[in-house]
C-alpha cells in the first residue's frame, strides 16, 4: 500500500484536508485531489478523473452535493484498478423523512451510498452529523462573526461532530483492514441546541452571539432577499429541517467504535478553536 497514493477527492475541504493531516503520521503518500493541484481533479470534468486514479488502489470520496456523480466515480475506480473506497456521506441518508425528496445533497447521498454497497471494492461508509466547524469554517461562521446566526432550527438539538473525528475515522478506514464493510454514524458526545454552542462560543470569545429562530419560509424570504436563488435557499433550510425536527439529537457510537475512544465534546472544540483564532475577524 506504501507504493501507492491514497486519492482524497475534496482534499483541500473541511474534512478532506484534515483527513491529509492524519495520514500524514501513517508514512503513506498522498494524492490531493483538487482542482488547483496536480493532477488536477475536477469533479465536473470527468476527463481529469484517471489522471487522478492513476496508480492508486484506495480513494476516499468526498462527493460533490447536488450532482449524482459518485456512481460513475466508482465504477471508473473500479475499472483502473482501485481496492477500496470511503464514502463521506450523512446523517440521515437511509432514514425516511429525514430530509426533502428534492433535496440536492440527500440524492447525491443515497446514491452515493448504493453505488459503493453494490461496487466490487472494499468499502467503509462515513455519516457524520452536523460538523462543529459550520461554526467557525463554514456556513454560519460570517454570522457568527456578525453577532447574529438566524437559523430555521427552532429549539431543536443536534450532536454536532469535531471534522478531526470525522477524518481521524477516514484515514483508518483507508490504512486499516478491520472497518471494511462497516458503516460508521459519527457524532459528538451530546446534542447541544444552536442556542447553547452559540453561548458556548460567546463565553470563550467574549463577543455577544445571538440564535435567532425562524420559520422555514422566513429564511428563505431572508436568503432570496440577499440575492440566493430560491432553489438554493430552499435547500440550505431543508438541511437544517431536521434540527427544527428533532430528527439531529441522537448520539451515535461510530467515533468510538472505529478509533477506540470518544467523540470530542463541542464545548472543548469551542475552547481551542477560540485560542485559536476562528472567531477573529
Amino acid at each position: 500500500m506504501t507504493d501507492h497514493p491514497i486519492l482524497i477527492t475534496g482534499g483541500t475541504g473541511k474534512v478532506g484536508g484534515r483527513t491529509v493531516s492524519h495520514l500524514a503520521p501513517k508514512g503513506v503518500p498522498v494524492r490531493v485531489g483538487s482542482r488547483s493541484r496536480t493532477p488536477c481533479f475536477d469533479w465536473r470534468d470527468p476527463a481529469t478523473w484517471d489522471t487522478a486514479l492513476e496508480g492508486v488502489q484506495r480513494a476516499f470520496i468526498v462527493p460533490y452535493d447536488g450532482e449524482l456523480l459518485t456512481r460513475p466515480f466508482v465504477r471508473r475506480a473500479e475499472e483502473l484498478g482501485v481496492e477500496r473506497v470511503v464514502l463521506l456521506s450523512g446523517r440521515g441518508a437511509d432514514v425516511p423523512g429525514y430530509a426533502s425528496e428534492d433535496s440536492a445533497a440527500g440524492r447525491t447521498h443515497i446514491d452515493g451510498e448504493d453505488a459503493v454497497r453494490n461496487c466490487g471494492l472494499e468499502w467503509t461508509i462515513v455519516r457524520p452529523a452536523w460538523f462543529a466547524q459550520n461554526f467557525s469554517e463554514g456556513f454560519f461562521r460570517d454570522a457568527v462573526l456578525a453577532g447574529e446566526l438566524r437559523l430555521p432550527a427552532g429549539d431543536g438539538a443536534a450532536a454536532f461532530v469535531d471534522a478531526e473525528d470525522i477524518a481521524a475515522v477516514a484515514a483508518a478506514a483507508l490504512t486499516e483492514d478491520t472497518h471494511v464493510g462497516e458503516t460508521y454514524e459519527l457524532s459528538g458526545p451530546r446534542a447541544l441546541t444552536v442556542r447553547e454552542v452559540t453561548s458556548l462560543i460567546s463565553e470563550a470569545t467574549g463577543r455577544t452571539v445571538r440564535y435567532v429562530s425562524l420559520a422555514h419560509g422566513e429564511f428563505v424570504a431572508e436568503l432570496v432577499s440577499e440575492g440566493w436563488p430560491t432553489a438554493e435557499a430552499e435547500d440550505y433550510a431543508d438541511a437544517v429541517g431536521p434540527i427544527r425536527r428533532g430528527m439531529d439529537g441522537h448520539l451515535s457510537d461510530g467515533v468510538h467504535r472505529a478509533l477506540g475512544r470518544p467523540a470530542r465534546d463541542v464545548a472543548q472544540w469551542v475552547k481551542d478553536a477560540a485560542a485559536a483564532g476562528a472567531w477573529r475577524a
